[in-house]
């Protein structure tokens, strides 16, 4: 009797609800407007009462969304639901092998367009100061949003070295991969690209 591998593809985290995904979908519309602005005036020659106009909403409707011109840029669409695999990971026997097909699901989506979109992202992270000093402020506000999301799962504090370790160790090995790749450092396949970080990491952590 043969045995099939179980397609680490087919598991995704759970859909959001219709109103995230409307809110999802404004917050990301306006960060195309942005983008598109940037492109064509430069970042620091497009204000936030430009996008807004653009993207047809108010500016304090903008900060709703994102709180400094800073975070339209440096903030992707992708982190909540990153942040709903750390919380399924918590859950899972094996958080390595929960992460891997959580990412792999979503990587798959990625078409051109976002592909574009992240390497105009990258090109102006690497043209600004300010954009530099908001994104690590990110990475590290985003580190504790995925130890509370893993701890949630887990069922342990956040501020469990065990859990902290843990996240930071997915993310310190994802983000130089993801940030390569959109700077058009590799070539190959990021479905597969992703796939070969997650197996590396599986074959080095052993959590519990």
């Amino acid at each position: 009797m043969s045995t099939t591998t179980p397609d680490p593809l087919q598991t995704a985290p759970p859909a959001p609800g219709l109103r995230e995904r409307k809110k999802a979908k404004t917050r990301w519309a306006i960060q195309e407007h942005a983008l598109r602005l940037f492109a064509e005036q430069g970042y620091d020659g497009t204000t936030v009462d430009q996008i807004a106009a653009a993207a047809e909403i108010s500016p304090s409707t903008f900060f709703r969304y994102f709180r400094t011109k800073e975070d339209v840029v440096v903030q992707d669409e992708f982190d909540d639901q990153l942040l709903e695999a750390f919380r399924t990971a918590g859950r899972s026997d094996d958080p390595v092998a929960s992460l891997r097909r959580s990412v792999l699901a979503v990587i798959v989506g990625i078409d051109g367009h976002e592909q574009a979109k992240s390497q105009q992202r990258m090109d102006l992270l690497f043209t600004s100061t300010a954009l530099r000093a908001r994104t690590f402020e990110n990475v590290l506000s985003g580190l504790d949003d995925a130890a509370a999301a893993f701890a949630e799962g887990v069922g342990r504090s956040p501020d469990d070295p065990a859990v902290r370790a843990f996240v930071g160790a997915v993310i310190g090995a994802l983000m130089p991969v993801l940030l390569m790749w959109a700077a058009g450092g590799y070539t190959e396949d990021i479905t597969e690209l992703m796939d070969r970080t997650m197996k590396g990491l599986q074959e080095i952590l052993n959590w519990r």
